[in-house]
């Protein structure tokens, strides 16, 4: 049973950093893509980053692009995402979100991050970032 588990959210000031993980289970990186999403209140679920195994390409949305890292750690089976420079317009639920790999490009699991289609989600992390 593929299962994602988000850890590492909480309050932190304008300009601070965060670094969120992802535990996964039942799956392995080299058979899935990992995205991290976002949704704040009232606003549509945003691709942040994506990853995939198949050609070691990483994607950012435009507007965490310098901000944000994403990593993985294949022996804990885990993604983080490295988030600095935080800005009040970061406060969002944070998931990570897991897609079959099918295709050996990263930017088709790029279109996918940014259309939200990937297959199995985690049950989000709260960031909170205050001014």
């Amino acid at each position: 049973e593929v299962q994602l588990v988000e850890s590492g959210g909480g309050l932190v000031q304008a300009g601070g950093s965060l670094r969120l993980s992802c535990a996964a289970t039942g799956f392995s990186f080299d058979d899935y893509a990992i995205g991290w999403f976002r949704q704040a209140p009232g606003k549509e679920r945003e691709g942040v980053s994506c990853w995939t195994s198949s050609d070691g390409s990483t994607y950012y949305g435009d507007s965490v692009k310098g901000r944000f890292t994403m990593s993985s750690d294949n022996a804990k089976n885990t993604v983080y995402l490295q988030m600095n420079s935080l800005e009040p317009e970061d406060t969002a639920v944070y998931y990570c979100a897991a897609v079959r790999i099918t295709y050996w490009s990263g930017s088709y699991y790029y279109t996918k991050m940014l259309m939200g289609t990937f297959d199995y989600w985690g049950q989000g992390t709260q960031v909170t970032v205050s001014s």
